[in-house]
C-alpha cells in the first residue's frame, strides 16, 4: 500500500472517512458534507498537499496541509478500522515535511477534542496545546426576531462591486483573531468563488455612510446546513450590537430558505467575547477542537 494525492473524484469518499471517525468517538451522527471539505481543501494544492491511503474495502487514512506567512497546517484522519497501524504518525510525518518543504517555521496540527490517541501522538512528537476551538450550533424552531441596527445604519446584501472593501472590512475586524494572516484580496476571492458553498445573496453587510462597519460572509451547505463562516465587526462600531444583527438576519434568511440549522467555529477564548455573543442568540457548543503546535527545526 503506498500514498497517493487526494483528487476531486475522492472528495465523497474522504468525507464517508471523517464521518466514520468523528462518529466512532462521539457516538453520534456526523453532518460533514462536501462543502465543509471544499472549504478545508480550498488553500491547499491537492498534487503536493494531500495523501490518501486506501484498500479493496475503501479509504483508510487521508491528510493534507496548507500555509500562511511562517505557518504550515495539517489535517490527518484514520478510519476506525486502520486505527494503532500507525497510520496517524505517517500522515504526521508527511505534513512535517511538506511544511520544511515551503521553508516555515512552526506547524499547527486539528485535533477533535476527546481524542487521546492522537493528543498522544502530537504530545509525543513534541506538540504543545495552544488554542481551542468551539463548534456551536442552533435549531431554528421559529421565526427568528428580526434585527435591530442604530438609526444612521442600513443593512445591506452584498453586491459584487463591493466585495474588495467588504474582505477589507472583515479583514480589519479579524486582526484581533489569533493567528489572523492577511492575504490578497484576489486570492480569497478566488477562493470563495471557486466553492460550491459561494453565494453572495447570503453575505450580509451593515453600513455606516460610506463605510462598511460590520460584515458576515454564510454558506447554505456546510454542516448539514447554514453556517457563518466569517463576522466581524470593525472597532469603531464594536458595542453596539451590530454583530448580533448580523447573526440575527442571518438566521432568518436562513429559516426563509428552509434551513432549519445552523452552525459556526469560534475560538474559544476570543477576545471579542464572541462566544458570549453566540451564547446570547440561543446558541450551544456541540463540539471542541484542540490546536497543537510544534516548531519545526
Amino acid at each position: 500500500m503506498s500514498f497517493r494525492p487526494i483528487t476531486r473524484d475522492d472528495f465523497g469518499s474522504v468525507v464517508e472517512l471523517l464521518i466514520a471517525d468523528e462518529e466512532r468517538l462521539y457516538g453520534r451522527p456526523s453532518r460533514i458534507g462536501v462543502g465543509d471539505l471544499e472549504q478545508w481543501l480550498s488553500r491547499s494544492d491537492l498534487p503536493v498537499d494531500s495523501w490518501l491511503l486506501a484498500d479493496e474495502a475503501g479509504l483508510l487514512a487521508a491528510g493534507w496541509s496548507d500555509a500562511v506567512g511562517d505557518l504550515a497546517v495539517g489535517i490527518g484522519v484514520v478510519h476506525p478500522r486502520a486505527k494503532g497501524r500507525g497510520l496517524g504518525r505517517q500522515l504526521a510525518d508527511r505534513s512535517e515535511a511538506r511544511a520544511r518543504e515551503r521553508g516555515v517555521r512552526r506547524i499547527h496540527q486539528f485535533v477533535l477534542g476527546g481524542d487521546p490517541a492522537a493528543t498522544r501522538l502530537f504530545l509525543d512528537r513534541g506538540y504543545r496545546e495552544v488554542r481551542r476551538f468551539y463548534e456551536m450550533a442552533i435549531d431554528l424552531d421559529r421565526e427568528p426576531p428580526p434585527p435591530s441596527v442604530p438609526a444612521g445604519l442600513e443593512l445591506e446584501t452584498l453586491c459584487e462591486d463591493d466585495a474588495r472593501s467588504f474582505f477589507e472590512a472583515l479583514d480589519e475586524a479579524f486582526q484581533d483573531h489569533w493567528e489572523h494572516h492577511s492575504q490578497p484580496f484576489e486570492q480569497w476571492w478566488e477562493r470563495h468563488r471557486k466553492t460550491s458553498g459561494f453565494d453572495l445573496s447570503l453575505w450580509f453587510l451593515i453600513r455606516d455612510g460610506g463605510e462598511i462597519a460590520a460584515a458576515a460572509r454564510n454558506e447554505a451547505n456546510r454542516n448539514g446546513g447554514g453556517y457563518v463562516g466569517a463576522l466581524g465587526v470593525r472597532r469603531p462600531w464594536r458595542g453596539l450590537g451590530l454583530g448580533r444583527a448580523l447573526l440575527l438576519h442571518a438566521f432568518r434568511e436562513f429559516h426563509a430558505r428552509g434551513i432549519a440549522r445552523v452552525t459556526l467555529g469560534v475560538d474559544a477564548t476570543s477576545p471579542t467575547g464572541a462566544t458570549k455573543l453566540y451564547e446570547s442568540v440561543g446558541m450551544t457548543v456541540e463540539q471542541e477542537n484542540v490546536v497543537y503546535e510544534r516548531t519545526l527545526r
